[in-house]
């Protein structure tokens, strides 16, 4: 082959990485992405896409700050200029769907710094436990406790009584389903704060979820009495009708819907599954 033939083979592979380097793919959970610079996608022919960063924000959860709007044009990524002034910080919950993460070239092509200068103002207390336990605390609540779990678990090693680190930690485990880790997590809690109704409303969880329910019914009533939460006692008391109904322990169920109908709020949708409960017990009678 010809010097000239790999010379213009050489042109056409480095036009082929140049544009398949500017692809966006709309593929990674918002969780995934802290302290990156994203995308989410955007609508319009071409779409306008919001280019931005996400962090986490210790006190208001997992945050995404937005640079600029971008766009797709000719293949090539471009972004607009926007009134610093009028930048919008937004929390992130679950519902987010899947966001584009920039890659180093797409980054330098936009001439991004690699990180704001602003986020060293969040950074500030990363070392700490509470700075790790919050974190670990958004991971929880937005679905992500696979992610939190590491670590809750590095900082109770640590520093096992770090505020508010028992409840996480127990909480990451239940919602992976590591139910003897977050009971031996609890008991442990209980034994320091008898009259703290969250350790007894994840104890209860735990017990549901392995099917011992006498010991999941006592976990749940204790729970109840050491709260004033309405809306978390009629959750407690709906998960043990969902397992006394699953049982067919028609005695229990009655009494747990004593105690529901006691806590539960006019509208709320558990009254939706109290319902389904009951009208499908009763097609199974006739």
């Amino acid at each position: 082959m010809s010097s000239i033939k790999y010379f213009i083979l050489g042109l056409i592979t480095f036009f082929n990485l140049a544009t398949y380097g500017q692809e966006l793919k709309f593929d990674k959970k918002f969780y995934d992405a802290l302290d990156k610079w994203v995308v989410i996608e955007g609508i319009g022919n071409p779409p306008k896409h919001i280019l931005g960063f996400i962090y986490l924000d210790p006190s208001a959860g997992i945050s995404f700050r937005h640079e600029s709007n971008l766009f797709v044009l000719n293949d090539k990524l471009v972004k607009d200029s926007v009134n610093k002034e009028a930048m919008i910080t937004a929390r992130l919950s679950a519902g987010l769907a899947d966001i584009a993460v920039l890659s180093d070239l797409q980054i330098q092509t936009l001439g991004l710094p690699k990180e704001p200068n602003w986020l060293s103002v969040y950074k500030v207390n990363e070392g700490t436990s509470a700075y790790q336990v919050s974190k670990g605390l958004w991971l929880n609540s937005v679905n992500a406790s696979h992610l939190a779990l590491p670590i809750l678990k590095a900082v109770y090693e640590k520093d096992p009584k770090a505020k508010g680190l028992e409840f996480e930690l127990a909480y990451a485990y239940n919602h992976v389903g590591s139910f003897y880790k977050a009971i031996i997590i609890l008991n442990k809690a209980i034994e320091e704060e008898p009259d703290n109704f969250w350790y007894y409303r994840e104890l209860g969880f735990a017990l549901k979820h392995l099917n011992n329910l006498k010991e999941a019914d006592k976990a749940y009533k204790l729970g109840i009495k050491h709260s004033n939460d309405k809306m978390q006692n009629a959750e407690m008391s709906i998960n043990m009708l969902q397992s006394y109904f699953q049982v067919k322990d028609r005695p229990k169920f009655d009494e747990w819907k004593v105690i529901f109908l006691r806590h539960v709020e006019e509208g709320s949708q558990f009254l939706e599954y109290l319902k389904f409960f009951e009208d499908n017990w009763e097609m199974e009678r006739k």
